[in-house]
C-alpha cells in the first residue's frame, strides 16, 4: 500500500507527525508541496509581488527536497489550487491515503474538508495529525469543559497536563527504503515562474530552512537565561528570532518546548520559563481561533463591535509609512517595511498607537501586518491586535493606553533602535530624541532637523487622543 504526505506549514523532515505515521503504515510514501494559488493569487492581486514569505517558503522547500532525496525520496512540487491538485496527484500515484498535519485556520479547515470529501469519493483516505502545537482543540479546557478565556489559568492547566510523552519526537528515520523519489517532472520552480520577484531576504539576518532554524535555536540556547531581562528592548539581541520558523514548521514545537521546559528549574530558569510562556501564548491563540472563529472578522468581545472608529485614511497612511511624528512608532513601522519583522514589544506599541491614539479600527493594522510580516500567523496576529485594542480575549484593559513617548524612553533609552530606522534623527540630542517636537527653533537649526520639514510633527496629541479613546470605549461600556 502507498501513501502521499502533503507538506504545508511543516517544512522539515524530522519529528514530523504525518510523515512518521505514513512511513509506519505504508510501504511506499511520496511527498508533495503545493504552491497554493488560493493563497498566492490574492497576494499578486494586491500587488505584493515581492513577498518575503514566498521566498522564505521556496528556500525551505528546496532544503526539504534535498534532505528527503538523501533518504531516497524528494518532493513533488505543484503550483495550482491545492484542493484540486492533491486529489488529482493522489489518483495519479494510486495511493490509498493522503497524510497531512492539521491546520486550525478556518479557511484551511474548509479546504481540508473538501480535499477529504474528494478523496473519499475516489475511495481514498484522508488522515491528519496534531503537529504544530503541543495541545490542540479541546485538549485543554476548564473544569466545566469550556475553552479558557484568560491566559494565566490556561497556562497553568497546560503545564499541569504536560508529560514527557507530549514532547516525544516522531521518528521519521527508522524505516529506510519507503520514501519514493518524485516521478519525472519539472524541477523546483524559481520565484519568477510563480510570478513573484526576489526580495531582500538574502540580505537579512534571517537564515532559512531547517538548517537556518537550527542555527537560530542553537544561538538562542546560549542566551536563553537572559531572555526575560532582554526581550523587551528592540536594540538588544533578546528574542529567539524563531517566529517565522515556527510559522512554517521548519523547527519542531516539541523540541522547543522540551528545551525550554527542561531549563525552567535550573540556574537562570526565569528566562526559559518566560520563553516557555510565550510558546504557550501561541497555543492559547490557536485554541481561541479554533473555538471562536468569528474573531477573524469581529471582536472576540461582542460588545466592542459597537465601537465607532474614526475614518482617517491620511492618519493610517502616516502610521503605515512610519511618518507619525513619534520616533519609536515610526522606527517600528520602518523596521517592518525593511525586514518583514517587528519586535514584539513594538508590535504592542504600534497597535496601541493605531487604535488608541489614532482611533482607527484594529482590523486595518491587522491587515497591514498580515501583508508584511514574514512570521504572519492568523491566530497570533489576530490575538495580538485584539489584545492591544482591548476587544479580545484576556486583553489589555480598555482604559490602559500606552504612551508612545514613555514607551520609547523605557525600551529604547539610548535611542539606538530609533537612530537605526529613523536616520534623519541621527543628530537630534538625546534629550529630545523621544519627542523631537519639543526642540526649540535654535536646537532644530543646530542639529539640522526642522520639525515639519525634515521630520513630521506628531499627527496627534497623545493627551488629547487618550481622552477621546476613553470616551469612545466608555460609551460602549455604558451601553453594555
Amino acid at each position: 500500500m502507498s501513501a502521499l504526505v502533503w507538506f504545508r506549514r511543516d517544512l522539515r523532515a524530522d519529528d514530523h507527525a504525518a510523515l512518521a505515521h505514513a512511513l509506519g503504515h505504508h510501504d511506499r510514501v511520496w511527498c508533495v508541496f503545493v504552491f497554493d494559488r488560493e493563497i498566492l493569487d490574492p497576494l499578486l492581486a494586491a500587488g505584493l509581488t515581492a513577498d518575503r514569505r514566498v521566498e522564505f517558503i521556496l528556500r525551505a522547500v528546496e532544503e526539504l527536497d534535498a534532505v528527503l532525496r538523501t533518504r531516497g525520496g524528494g518532493l513533488i512540487v505543484r503550483h495550482g489550487f491545492a484542493r484540486e491538485e492533491i486529489p488529482r496527484l493522489a489518483a495519479e500515484l494510486g495511493v490509498a491515503a493522503v497524510y497531512a498535519n492539521r491546520d486550525y485556520e478556518p479557511v484551511a479547515r474548509e479546504r481540508d474538508a473538501e480535499v477529504a470529501r474528494r478523496l473519499a469519493a475516489d475511495g481514498r483516505d484522508w488522515r491528519d495529525f496534531k503537529d504544530q502545537v503541543i495541545f490542540e482543540r479541546d485538549e485543554v479546557l476548564t473544569g466545566g469543559g469550556k475553552p479558557y478565556g484568560v491566559f494565566t489559568p490556561y497556562r497553568n492547566a497546560w503545564l499541569k497536563r504536560l508529560t514527557p510523552a507530549d514532547l516525544a519526537p516522531h521518528d521519521t528515520d527508522g524505516l529506510p527504503g519507503r520514501l519514493m523519489p518524485p516521478p519525472p517532472g519539472p524541477p523546483l520552480p524559481p520565484l519568477e515562474s510563480l510570478d513573484f520577484a526576489p526580495t531582500n531576504l538574502a540580505a537579512l539576518a534571517l537564515p532559512t530552512g531547517m538548517s537556518g532554524a537550527r542555527r537560530l535555536f542553537d544561538d538562542f540556547l546560549e542566551r536563553i537565561d537572559d531572555y526575560a531581562d532582554r526581550r523587551d528592548f528592540p536594540a538588544k539581541k533578546g528574542p529567539s528570532y524563531l517566529s517565522a520558523h515556527l510559522r512554517f514548521g521548519t523547527v519542531s514545537i516539541r523540541e522547543l518546548v522540551a528545551a525550554a521546559h527542561s531549563r525552567t528549574l535550573g540556574p537562570g530558569g526565569r528566562g526559559a520559563a518566560t520563553w516557555l510562556g510565550e510558546l504557550i501564548w501561541r497555543e492559547f491563540y490557536q485554541m481561541l481561533l479554533w473555538h471562536h472563529p468569528h474573531v477573524v472578522a469581529r471582536c472576540y468581545k461582542p460588545e466592542f463591535d459597537a465601537l465607532v472608529w474614526d475614518d482617517a485614511p491620511d492618519l493610517f497612511e502616516a502610521w503605515r509609512a512610519g511618518r507619525s511624528g513619534y520616533p519609536l512608532v515610526d522606527a517600528a513601522l520602518r523596521q517592518l517595511a525593511a525586514t518583514g519583522y517587528m519586535h514584539n514589544r513594538l508590535r504592542m506599541v504600534a497597535a496601541s498607537f493605531l487604535t488608541k491614539d489614532l482611533g482607527l479600527d484594529w482590523r486595518l493594522g491587522e491587515r497591514h501586518f498580515a501583508e508584511q510580516l514574514i512570521d504572519f500567523d492568523l491566530a497570533a496576529n489576530n490575538g495580538g491586535w485584539q489584545w492591544a485594542a482591548s476587544t479580545g480575549c484576556d486583553a489589555q484593559p480598555w482604559f490602559r493606553i500606552f504612551n508612545p513617548v514613555t514607551q520609547s524612553e523605557k525600551f529604547d533609552a539610548d535611542g539606538r533602535f530609533i537612530r537605526r530606522y529613523v536616520p534623519e534623527l541621527e543628530a537630534v540630542p538625546m534629550k529630545y530624541l523621544h519627542a523631537p517636537w519639543r526642540m526649540d527653533a535654535a536646537t532644530q537649526a543646530a542639529c539640522g532637523v526642522v520639525i515639519g520639514r525634515n521630520y513630521p510633527a506628531p499627527v496627534v496629541d497623545h493627551a488629547v487622543a487618550r481622552q477621546r479613546t476613553l470616551e469612545r470605549y466608555g460609551k460602549v461600556r455604558r451601553t453594555d
